[in-house]
């Protein structure tokens, strides 16, 4: 039997696969997406797309669904949206 070892991924992959995870289920219930745009040490910039670009809840989308669920995993975390 061969030794199982855990992948190594670094704190920018991981974030970036977690977003594209919030991403899909964004574009599958709501017709929106999340596209990570940069990480700058602690401060994600990532950018709505989709239906999420001019709703008036996108706000909340940020700020409760995105950035709350990137601090579950990564507490110091700061996630600005950008043009």
């Amino acid at each position: 039997m061969t030794p199982h070892s855990e992948p190594n991924f670094s704190k920018e992959e991981q974030i970036a696969g977690l977003i594209d995870q919030i991403s899909a289920y964004i574009e599958q219930f709501h017709h929106g997406s999340v596209e990570l745009v940069e990480i700058e040490g602690d401060v994600i910039k990532v950018r709505l797309g989709g239906a999420c670009a001019e709703c008036g809840l996108s706000t909340q989308t940020l700020q409760g669904w995105v950035a709350g669920t990137i601090r579950q995993f990564f507490p110091e975390a700061k996630v600005i949206a950008v043009e």
